[in-house]
Formats: C-alpha cells, sequence, structure tokens
C-alpha cells in the first residue's frame, strides 16, 4: 500500500557484507552459514546473500524454509530452533539438517527417517554457559554416543549457542572447551565428526583477532551480514555496512506541545505507567508507524537530533525540536534498526518492503 511506512533493503550492501564476511572466514577454514531468520527469509534477501557466496543457510522457522523449498531453493538449509516432536514430518520433508538436544526428539528423527528411507544430518548442541539450548558438557559425550547410533540420522557434528540468552560471550577457553569435547565424542564414536559450529556473529571478533581456535569451523552469521553490528560486544563491525535496511515513516502532525502530559495520569494503551520528564515546550513529530508495525525499541533515527519519545498502536512521537532542517507535514523519517527492529519489521504485513540495488 502507498501509505504504509516501508523498509528500504539495500541488496547491494547485504551482498558485499556477506562476500567480507565469507573472505574474513575463509582463511581460517571457517564456513559461514547465513541465518535468514532475521528477515523472515524473504527470498530476494537470500538471493543477495547467496550472490555473496554464501552457500550454506540456516533459518529457527520450517515455514520459512518451506516457502523457500516452495520456489525450488535447493540449497543446503539448517533449522536452528530444535525441532518440535509435532514437526519432524515437515523437518524432513524441507529440512537438510537440524540442531538438537533432546534424545527423545532425535531418536523420533531417526524412526521417521528410516521409514523414509532417507538421512537427516544431526548437530548436537553442547551448553558451554549461555544457558540456552544445548547438553551441560558431561552430558554431551554421553548424548553423541546414543545418537551415533540410531539409523536415519548421521551425527555431523557439535554446536554451541552463545549471547542470545546470558550474555555469554566466546572466548578462547569456552571454545576450546567445544574442542576437547569434539575429541573426546570422537574417540567414543570412532569417527569424526564434520563441523564444529562455533557461535555466531559474536565470535566475529576472534576471527578479526586472529584468536579463533583452530578447529572451529562454522560460524552462524545473521546481525553482522545484515546490520553490520555485533550486539553482544556493543560495536558496529568497521568492515561491513549498517545501513543495508532502513526503515522510513510519515509525518502526519508536527505540533508544539507540553513535554508532561496535564491532568491525572493513569497507565498508557499497553498497561504501562509512563514517566515523563519536563522539558518545556518542544516541537514533536507524529509518524504512522505503532507498536502494531514494529518494535520501537528497534529504531535509531538516522538523524541524531531526533529522538523517540513513545507512541501508541498507530503513532509514534518523535522529538524533532533540535533538527537543523526543519520538519514539515509529509516528511519522510528514516530510522536505522539494531535486530529487535529487523525482525519486527520484516514480520509486520503493514511495512512494506523496497528493495533497491545502489
Amino acid at each position: 500500500m502507498i501509505d504504509s511506512p516501508y523498509l528500504e533493503i539495500n541488496l547491494r550492501k547485504i551482498e558485499e557484507n556477506a562476500r567480507n564476511a565469507v573472505e574474513r572466514c575463509r582463511p581460517f577454514g571457517v564456513e559461514v552459514l547465513g541465518v535468514t531468520k532475521g528477515f523472515t527469509a524473504l527470498p530476494r534477501i537470500v538471493s543477495a546473500m547467496n550472490a555473496g557466496g554464501i552457500e550454506k543457510f540456516a533459518d529457527s522457522r520450517i515455514q520459512n524454509i518451506a516457502a523457500l523449498r516452495r520456489r525450488r531453493f535447493k540449497n543446503h538449509v539448517t533449522l536452528l530452533r530444535i525441532p518440535k516432536l509435532s514437526s519432524i514430518d515437515a523437518l524432513l520433508k524441507y529440512v537438510d539438517c537440524s540442531v538438537n538436544s533432546e534424545y527423545a526428539v532425535i531418536r523420533a528423527i531417526s524412526d521417521k527417517a528410516v521409514a523414509a528411507g532417507i538421512r537427516h544430518d544431526i548437530i548436537l548442541m553442547v551448553d558451554v554457559g549461555d544457558l540456552r539450548e544445548g547438553a551441560m558438557p558431561d552430558e554431551a559425550i554421553t548424548l553423541a554416543e546414543q545418537v551415533a547410533l540410531l539409523p536415519g540420522v548421521r551425527l555431523a557434528g557439535i554446536g554451541t549457542n552463545m549471547g542470545c540468552y546470558g550474555g555469554i560471550l566466546p572466548t578462547i577457553h569456552n571454545l576450546n572447551l567445544l574442542l576437547e569435547i569434539k575429541k573426546e565424542i570422537e574417540n567414543r564414536v570412532g569417527f569424526e565428526l564434520e563441523t564444529v559450529s562455533g557461535g555466531g556473529t559474536s565470535s566475529l571478533r576472534l576471527v578479526e583477532d586472529g584468536t579463533l581456535p583452530a578447529g572451529i569451523n562454522q560460524l552462524r552469521i545473521g546481525e553482522g551480514i545484515l546490520l553490520g553490528t555485533d550486539t553482544t560486544h556493543g560495536r558496529e563491525i568497521s568492515w561491513l555496512h549498517q545501513d543495508a535496511f532502513l526503515l522510513c515513516s510519515e509525518v502526519i502532525e508536527l505540533k508544539t506541545k507540553p513535554t508532561v502530559p496535564i491532568g491525572e495520569t493513569g497507565n498508557d494503551a499497553f498497561g504501562n505507567k509512563p514517566v515523563f520528564v519536563d522539558k518545556g515546550m518542544r516541537k514533536r513529530a507524529i509518524l504512522a508507524l505503532g507498536k502494531q508495525d514494529v518494535s520501537f525499541e528497534g529504531l535509531i533515527p538516522v538523524d541524531p537530533n531526533m529522538h523517540i519519545l513513545g507512541g501508541s498502536s498507530d503513532h509514534m512521537i518523535v522529538d524533532v525540536n533540535d533538527c537543523p532542517e526543519p520538519i514539515k507535514v509529509g516528511d519522510m523519517i528514516t530510522f536505522r534498526l539494531n535486530y529487535q527492529g529487523l525482525l519486527t519489521s520484516c514480520t509486520s504485513k503493514y511495512i512494506r518492503k523496497r528493495y533497491v540495488t545502489s
């Protein structure tokens, strides 16, 4: 729709980010798995990543992978969220490999894969401290032995997740722990594991420093390629673009108003009790963009003189008092996104996607 806010997606910059990530990782023998969940696996973005040299992909939603398969997408895809027992038929239909940590689920995958006459690859997740998914280190070896005996599945490797729940950073210590577990598993099962997946964008710091332990041969990169940022370390990655995605919305009202509401204060529309700081009279723009469209916490105004004050389900209020250029009704306000903003804006049906290649 013409009156919708829109997400401008620069395919050239995404391709360049993908290429730069692949080239940085290649000297270390590290394969980049392109993570597509942050943008709901929109096909044109997947194609841009592929053009940048990424051959294997990963997503947390089988629905996204299924949509790619219906478009005759043939590349290898890993499911990043532990499969549900209720989704194994779809898993085997659309997915080449999945991360797993529960024997009951892997056994069910094995049974159905045998019945279908196929083989499914398993990456066994090991928890080295972030406390999201994965077997604890002392349990992982026994679990790997059990998985290795199952027909219909192949124990392709092990992996770990860091930064997504506990904020734990990848370090030489915890990645070496993963490699030690790999060696012990190989001693027990009698064959070499193909893949050691050592985290995601946050592990790029070790690649840049040249300290990534030898033997880590896969990183699952989404945020770095898409946004050029590393949230866990709180940094922008200097050799990547940070503006491949820009969210634009139109000013529908421009007024100078007090900064503290007038009258008795209750809760806002979302049940929260707002807090205001009295800064006197300020010029404010209302945008045709609300919390039903996108998470406000995920947006950063491109103009540093603007500040998001808040809003409701349909409106965003932005302080534009200090902008050097006058803002007018009908102007478009542009935002950069963090990962939360990318997720919600790509998922939202109310935000148009506009592709550019310049």
